[in-house]
């Protein structure tokens, strides 16, 4: 579970990030859950974002995908989501405890 330095820390690094990953009209799907698997373990924090032809809410879109990716939300603003999944192997980013 993430404290909240640890929140505020990895939403100032998602600010300047780009949106890598859309939840479109086909919801949450198994290339979609791959695709962000991938891109967490290479970055360990991912931007997404949910377009408006979406069933889903970006709630509930970032909840879905963090539970089927083992990451953790960090935060949904709007039609936005942060995702945040540490690599054992290599570690990018440093978090205090």
């Amino acid at each position: 579970m993430l404290t909240s330095k640890q929140r505020a820390k990895l939403r100032a690094l998602a600010n300047s990030a780009e949106m890598i990953l859309q939840v479109g009209k086909g919801g949450i799907s198994p290339h979609l859950v791959k695709q962000a698997d991938d891109a967490l373990t290479a970055r360990e924090l991912i931007k997404g974002g949910v377009l408006e032809t979406s069933p889903l809410s970006a709630k509930e879109a970032a909840n879905a995908l963090a539970q089927e990716t083992n990451s953790q939300v960090v935060q949904v603003i709007g039609m936005k989501f942060i995702l945040y999944r540490r690599n054992p192997d290599k570690p990018i980013i440093e978090l205090s405890e």
